[in-house]
């Protein structure tokens, strides 16, 4: 697979992509990754990606020209996507359906706004990682990019690893987990865990699960309501 990062600053993809899971992948062949540095296909001496809004107000909104000249020398055969907060929210079913996509391509904005043309008529989809604001859609690149890159095959090593996840198969929160020792400062893992009856401790996790998605995400909570009685 191929990743196109599309930025102002691709030097602060330099060491996140060659770090731990991103750079294990990279070293293995299993994903390629291209950082583009938007001012590159600018054609003014002061290699100019942003202006003045129409209508006026505060801030500078990035051109259209140098995004959809990027997107040209890229030749992208999956999905365009630019990071923004007005964007739907990105879920691990947008990290699996681009896993299985041939490359993809992340635009990454900055200043105050990026020109409308690029979300209407280059991206294909228009996403946010959360009901927040950042400085640049760089750091939500490298969300998406860490979503999408640990559910490649063979990046993991162990499928389970993945499989076990909050979000995976059902919208519940994973179970939390223990390890040794079994007692620090007092606190002790449950005993039910250090019992070998692994029917009673998938059934422990299950209702671990349960319980913490229904105190921390109400929302998923209903969702997975709803799909039990469906």
């Amino acid at each position: 697979m191929r990743i196109h990062i599309v930025s102002i600053f691709p030097e602060y993809f330099r060491e996140p992509l060659s770090t731990s899971i991103l750079g294990r992948a990279s070293a293995a062949g299993v994903v390629e990754y291209r950082v583009l540095d938007l001012r590159d296909f600018t054609h003014d001496r002061h290699r100019t990606v942003d202006d003045v809004p129409y209508g006026g107000g505060a801030g500078m909104v990035m051109k259209p020209e140098p995004f959809f000249e990027a997107v040209v020398d890229i030749e992208p055969r999956g999905p365009v996507v630019l990071l923004s907060s007005r964007g739907r929210v990105f879920r691990h079913d947008d990290a699996v359906r681009f896993s299985i996509a041939p490359d993809l391509t992340l635009l990454c904005g900055h200043y105050k706004d990026v020109d409308q043309r690029v979300a209407e008529h280059l991206a294909t989809e228009e996403l946010s990682i959360g009901d927040f604001v950042l400085s640049g859609g760089e750091a939500a690149a490298l969300v998406v990019t860490d979503a999408v890159v640990r559910l490649l095959p063979g990046v993991l090593g162990d499928h389970a690893s993945a499989s076990s996840d909050s979000f995976y198969e059902e919208p519940l929160l994973s179970a939390p987990s223990w390890t040794r020792p079994p007692e620090y400062r007092g606190h002790e893992v449950p005993e039910i865990l250090r019992g070998g009856d692994h029917q009673r401790i998938a059934e422990f996790r299950k209702g671990l699960a349960e319980e913490i998605t229904r105190r921390n995400r109400p929302d998923l909570w209903e969702r997975s309501k709803g799909e039990r009685e469906d």
